[in-house]
C-alpha cells in the first residue's frame, strides 16, 4: 500500500514514477485541498471527506471569523489620470471583482493597506487579551517581494516586530526569519509564494489577506496556517480561535474556478466565511495578476492609486454567530459606530515611528534591488565582477546605499536625521538608481 500525504501533488512526476514502480499497490491519498496550485485536480476517487466545520466542532482546528474592511466611499485614480469616486461598498466590491488593477491597487496603496494592517493588529490584540496567550501572531500574504517590504514597513511603524519570507529569497535568510518566528521574536510574518502545506506554527492566529487568490485551493492553504490549534481537544478554549482579515475591494471569491471541487459541506463553510461565494462564476479566471519575475516586464499589471477612503468599518462575517460583538463593544464604551470610526481615522502614527520603519524599508529595498541587479547582469552573488576586493552582492548593496545618500543629500551614517519626506524620496528612487548601475555595466 502507498499512502500519500498532501495528495493534491499526486500528479507530480515523482509520484507518478512511484506508482509505476509498484503497479499493483493500493494507493490512499490524503489532502485538505483537491487541486494543485497549477490547476490540476488530484487523481483518485473521493471515498471520505471530513468537513472543516466538523473539525472545528471537534476541536481539531481553530474556530474562524472573517473580518472584512468595507469603506462607504473610496476614491482612486485610473490609468488615464482621472479621479473616480465609488460611493458604496457594493460598487467597491463590484470593481474589485471586475478590474485586476483595482484589486492590486487596493492591496498595494498605503491608504487601504493601512486599514488592513490596523484591523489585523486590533484583532491580534483582542485575541491575546481574551485568551491570555501573548505568543499569538499575524501571518500576512503579499503579492510580491516589494509588497513584502511595504507590509513589513507598515507593521514596524506600528511598533510590531515583523519580517518576511519569499520563495526567491536566499534559504539562509528565510531560515533566520523562521528561527525568529519559532523563538517568538516576531509578532508578524509576511510571506509571498511561501508557507504552503507542511508549515506548522500553532501560534499564528490572524491571517491578513494581502494578495490575490484566483483559486480556493491556495487560499485554503494560506488560511490553514492560522487553523492549527494551540490546545488539543479544547474546542471551546479562547486560544483556539482564528481571524481572517480582508478588504471588500480585493475579494475575488467569484473567480474561484475550483470551488465545486470541494465537498458540499466545505463549500457551505467558505460561502459563509466570505460574502457571496454562492454567486461564484465558474468560468475562466479572467485577467491575470501575474508578475512572475517582479521586474516590471511587459506583463506587469500597474495598480491604480487609491487616494482616499471614508467611513471605513470592519464587517464581521462569522459562520457560527457573534454578529453583534463589535456593536456591543462600542455600546459598552458609550460610543456610536460613527464616533468610533472618527476617532480611528483621526489617529495618526508618529512621524518618528514612520521614519524608523521607512529607514528599514530603504535597507530592505536596497538588498532586494542589489540581488535583482546581479541577476540581470548575469553575475553570481559571490563572484567579484564589480570589484576584486568584495563579492558582487556586498559591492552592489554598498554602491546603492552610496547613491541613495547622494540622491537625497545625506551623509553616510546620518540617516537617523532624515525627514519623512526624504525617506519616501529615497524609497521611490532605489529602483531607478539600480537601473542606472545596470545600464552602466551593460554598456561596458
Amino acid at each position: 500500500m502507498i499512502i500519500v500525504d498532501e495528495a493534491h501533488h499526486n500528479k507530480a512526476n515523482t509520484w507518478v514514477k512511484v506508482k509505476e514502480k509498484f503497479p499493483s499497490a493500493k494507493v490512499v491519498n490524503y489532502s485538505a485541498t483537491p487541486m494543485r496550485s497549477d490547476g490540476q485536480l488530484m487523481s483518485g476517487e473521493v471515498i471520505y471527506s471530513f468537513p472543516v466545520v466538523e473539525a472545528i466542532r471537534e476541536g481539531y482546528i481553530k474556530r474562524l471569523h472573517a473580518k472584512m474592511i468595507s469603506p462607504s466611499k473610496l476614491a482612486y485614480i485610473n490609468s488615464d489620470g482621472t479621479e473616480i469616486t465609488l460611493a458604496s461598498p457594493d460598487e467597491i466590491k463590484r470593481l474589485g471583482e471586475e478590474e485586476a488593477s483595482f484589486r492590486r491597487g487596493v492591496l498595494m496603496s498605503d491608504e487601504t493597506l493601512s486599514t488592513l494592517v490596523d484591523l489585523s493588529i486590533k484583532e491580534l490584540n483582542r485575541l491575546r487579551q481574551e485568551s491570555g496567550e501573548k505568543r499569538l501572531k499575524i501571518i500576512a500574504s503579499a503579492i510580491n517581494y516589494g509588497h513584502c517590504i511595504q507590509i513589513k514597513e507598515a507593521f514596524l511603524a506600528r511598533n510590531l516586530r515583523a519580517d518576511y519570507v519569499h520563495s526567491n529569497e536566499d534559504g539562509s535568510v528565510n531560515d533566520r526569519v523562521f528561527s525568529k518566528l519559532e523563538n517568538h521574536e516576531l509578532d508578524v510574518i509576511i510571506q509571498s509564494k511561501m508557507l504552503g502545506e507542511g508549515f506548522d506554527h500553532k501560534f499564528l492566529s490572524v491571517a491578513m489577506v494581502g494578495s490575490i487568490f484566483t483559486n480556493l485551493s491556495p487560499f485554503v492553504q494560506f488560511v490553514g496556517r492560522v487553523m492549527r490549534v494551540v490546545k488539543q481537544n479544547a474546542p471551546g478554549d479562547l486560544v483556539n480561535r482564528g481571524v481572517v482579515v480582508f478588504h471588500v475591494g480585493a475579494n475575488i471569491a467569484n473567480r474561484w474556478s475550483d470551488f465545486r471541487n470541494f465537498s458540499q459541506a466545505d463549500q457551505d463553510f467558505f460561502a459563509d466565511l466570505l460574502p457571496e461565494v454562492e454567486d461564484v462564476a465558474f468560468g475562466s479566471d479572467g485577467t491575470s495578476d501575474s508578475d512572475p519575475d517582479e521586474t516590471g516586464g511587459y506583463n506587469r499589471l500597474i495598480p491604480v492609486e487609491i487616494t482616499s477612503t471614508d467611513g471605513v468599518i470592519a464587517s464581521e462575517l462569522d459562520p457560527i454567530g457573534d454578529f453583534q460583538e463589535l456593536k456591543n463593544e462600542l455600546a459598552a464604551l458609550g460610543m456610536t459606530t460613527n464616533e468610533a470610526i472618527e476617532i480611528l481615522r483621526k489617529s495618526r502614527l508618529s512621524k518618528q515611528d514612520q521614519r524608523r520603519a521607512g529607514r528599514q524599508a530603504i535597507n530592505d529595498l536596497v538588498n532586494h534591488h542589489a540581488g535583482l541587479l546581479i541577476n540581470q547582469l548575469g553575475f553570481k552573488t559571490k563572484g567579484r565582477n564589480f570589484n576584486k576586493s568584495q563579492d558582487n552582492y556586498a559591492w552592489a548593496v554598498r554602491e546603492l546605499h552610496n547613491r541613495v545618500n547622494e540622491y537625497i543629500g545625506c551623509n553616510s551614517g546620518d540617516r537617523e536625521n532624515l525627514s519623512l519626506e526624504q525617506v519616501e524620496e529615497a524609497k521611490s528612487a532605489i529602483s531607478n538608481l539600480a537601473e542606472d548601475i545596470r545600464q552602466e555595466w551593460s554598456n561596458g
